[in-house]
C-alpha cells in the first residue's frame, strides 16, 4: 500500500513586523467520499514568532530524524491526486483555542457541515471537520469574520507523477495570497504488506 504525507517545514512573514502568534486552517480531500473534505486547524494552540526568530519558523531542521509539523498521511488516491488548502492565521489573543475556529468553521457551514472526526488522514488526536466539497468556497469568507489577521491561503494540490519514482520526498515553496510564504513537502511511502 502506498501513503502520502504531508508536513509543513517553514513559514516566512515578509512584514516589518516582528511578534507573530500564528497557526494554519487546512482543507483536505476527503479519503473516502470524493464529494467531500475536511477542515483541522493546526497546531492545537498558535506558534509564536519573536524578534530572534526574524520572521520565519523552522518546524524541520537539517538534524538526523528531524520532521515537520505533520499535517496528514492517507493511502494515494486513485488518481494518484490530492487537494489541500492551507490559510495562514495571526491571533493577537494571548491565548487562541483552535477547536474554537473549528467551531466557528462548523456553525458558519451550516448545513454544509457535518461530524468532527478524529482517526483520519493519520491524525488520531486532530479533530477534522467533514463538510461538503462544493461549501469549501465558505472557508474563506467564514475565516473573514473571524478577529485574526489574515495571510491568505495557498494550494498545496498535488499530482503524484514520476518525480515520485525518483525520490520519496519533494519540497514545495509557495506565496500565500498575502504577506507570508510556506516550504512544505509531500512525501511517498510504500508500507510492507501483512501477511
Amino acid at each position: 500500500m502506498t501513503r502520502v504525507r504531508l508536513e509543513i517545514d517553514e513559514v516566512m512573514i515578509h512584514r516589518p513586523k516582528k511578534r507573530w502568534k500564528l497557526y494554519f486552517v487546512i482543507a483536505a480531500s476527503h479519503p473516502d467520499d470524493k464529494n467531500k473534505m475536511i477542515v483541522t486547524a493546526l497546531p492545537s494552540e498558535p506558534f509564536k514568532l519573536s524578534k530572534r526568530h526574524d520572521n520565519s519558523f523552522m518546524f524541520d531542521t537539517d538534524e538526523v530524524g528531524s520532521e515537520g509539523l505533520f499535517v496528514l498521511s492517507q493511502e494515494i488516491p486513485r488518481n494518484r491526486e490530492l487537494n489541500v488548502h492551507i490559510h495562514l492565521r495571526h491571533t493577537r489573543r494571548s491565548s487562541r483555542n483552535l477547536g474554537e475556529v473549528l467551531k466557528d468553521i462548523q456553525n458558519g457551514m451550516g448545513k454544509q457541515a457535518f461530524d468532527i472526526v478524529t482517526d483520519i488522514v493519520g491524525t488520531a488526536s486532530v479533530p477534522w471537520l467533514v463538510i461538503a466539497k462544493k461549501a469549501v468556497p465558505l472557508i474563506g469568507q467564514i475565516l473573514s469574520e473571524l478577529p485574526d489577521r489574515d495571510f491568505g491561503f495557498l494550494s498545496a494540490f498535488e499530482r503524484f507523477g514520476p518525480e515520485f519514482e525518483d525520490q520519496t520526498e519533494i519540497d514545495r515553496i509557495k506565496d500565500f495570497t498575502g504577506d507570508a510564504s510556506l516550504v512544505y513537502s509531500w512525501s511517498v511511502d510504500e508500507e510492507p504488506m501483512i501477511a
